[in-house]
């Protein structure tokens, strides 16, 4: 395909999966549950935490999260007694255990005590034209207070290679237009354009396929790849393809 032909083929699939049937089966309906930005803003970044494995999986545990949480996660987040914490205890999603989500718990009050909230660390520590040195600067606010070490690998780090999916996931939900009544627009102060696509095996193995990227590894340099002819393709909006690679490689088996 020549570059026009595949920018209308994407188009196309995008528009296939960016409305709201791509929520039945995809954890981003977990956030949709709530109308008030931060229970949106925090299920989505809980639920996008855990979103490796079976789909089925993640979506269970996330809704298992928000019981867990009174269906009140800001108010919970906020609000919770040492006692409360005990509910946690016995939470897992493969290797994402009761240890972690109570830091997880504990460290997102003192982001909204103290930093102005998730959309404050992403809007304050922002850059020029990408988001991925502002992801790790949020992993080192996240973990200023005591942790255990094996909790550090639930929040990736593109500075150390990630190509950091899940939070790349989260950031997309919270910033994208939410005309399609997909993702939510909720951060009006950080533009699209700097938005990175979530890289898995599914958009990987379709990007590779369709010559938009050539590194084998889904790694922090594949992502910067994979970015670069992205924006060839839409400059203002380059994460709006997740949909049409995820589609294609989850979906159709392209």
């Amino acid at each position: 395909m020549t570059k026009t032909e595949l920018k209308v083929f994407l188009d196309e699939k995008v528009i296939q999966y960016n409305n709201p049937q791509f929520l039945e089966t995809d954890p981003i309906q977990i956030p949709h549950l709530f109308t008030t930005k931060e229970d949106v803003e925090i299920s989505a970044f809980l639920t996008a935490t855990i979103a490796w494995g079976n789909r089925k999986s993640i979506i269970n545990n996330s809704h298992k999260l928000m019981e867990l949480m009174g269906h009140s996660p800001h108010d919970f987040i906020l609000n919770h007694s040492i006692d409360d914490l005990d509910v946690l205890v016995h939470f897992v999603h493969r290797t994402f255990n009761g240890t972690d989500l109570t830091y997880f718990v504990q460290s997102l009050k003192n982001i909204y005590l103290n930093h102005n909230g998730l959309e404050g660390i992403f809007t304050d520590h922002q850059q020029k034209s990408s988001l991925q040195p502002t992801i790790s600067k949020f992993k080192e606010l996240f973990f200023e207070l005591p942790f255990e070490q094996r909790t550090t690998k639930h929040v990736s780090d593109p500075l150390k290679g990630s190509a950091a999916k899940r939070i790349n996931m989260f950031l997309r939900w919270m910033v994208r237009d939410p005309s399609t009544s997909v993702d939510f627009g909720l951060w009006k102060n950080i533009n699209p354009s700097k938005l990175s696509c979530p890289l898995d095996v599914h958009s990987g193995n379709v990007a590779r396929k369709l010559g938009l990227l050539k590194r084998k590894q889904n790694d922090a340099k594949a992502l910067a790849e994979l970015d670069k002819n992205l924006r060839k393709l839409d400059a203002l909006d380059p994460v709006k393809y997740d949909f049409a690679l995820f589609g294609l490689g989850v979906f159709e088996k392209f």
